[in-house]
C-alpha cells in the first residue's frame, strides 16, 4: 500500500498555530516525516508528541505495543527515555488514565489530539 503524501491543510496543533516538528532523529511520524501529521490511513491517529519514559515505554509493552525493542529488518532501532515520538492519541489517553502519561511537545502535536484529550489535560503535561 501506498501511503498518500500529507495533506497541505493538515499543519495545526493543538494551540491552532502551524504544527511544529516532534523528532528527526529517531526519525518519527506517520509518514516518517518528523512531524505528528495524520491522514485517513492512519487508524492510530499518531497526533501526540510525547518524550519517552521509562513508566511509559514500560506501560506501552504491557499493553502491547513494544516501542523499545529494536525491529531492525523496519528500520526501528527502539526508543529509549528521553526519545522524542509521534504517539497515538488513544494510547497517551491510557497512559493518562494509568497515571503514566508521558510529557509532551505542545506545538508538535496535531489538532485532531483535541478529538480524545482537552487542551487543559495537554497543558499539564507540556514540557
Amino acid at each position: 500500500m501506498s501511503i498518500n503524501p500529507v495533506p497541505s491543510q493538515n499543519i495545526r496543533n493543538v494551540l491552532g498555530e502551524r504544527l511544529a516538528s516532534c523528532c528527526f532523529d529517531p526519525i518519527t511520524g506517520f509518514f516518517r516525516d518528523g512531524f505528528c501529521h495524520t491522514g485517513p490511513y492512519d487508524l492510530g491517529q499518531h497526533t501526540v508528541c510525547a518524550q519517552m519514559t521509562s513508566e511509559f515505554l514500560n506501560f506501552s509493552q504491557q499493553v502491547g505495543n513494544d516501542l523499545s525493542t529494536p525491529l531492525p529488518e523496519i528500520g526501528f532501532d527502539g526508543l529509549q527515555p528521553g526519545d522524542f515520538w509521534c504517539i497515538c492519541v488513544t494510547r497517551w489517553k491510557e497512559a493518562y488514565d494509568a497515571g503514566v502519561a508521558p510529557p509532551i511537545k505542545l506545538q508538535a502535536c496535531h489538532e485532531r489530539a483535541l478529538d480524545f484529550i482537552s487542551l487543559e489535560v495537554l497543558r499539564n503535561y507540556a514540557i
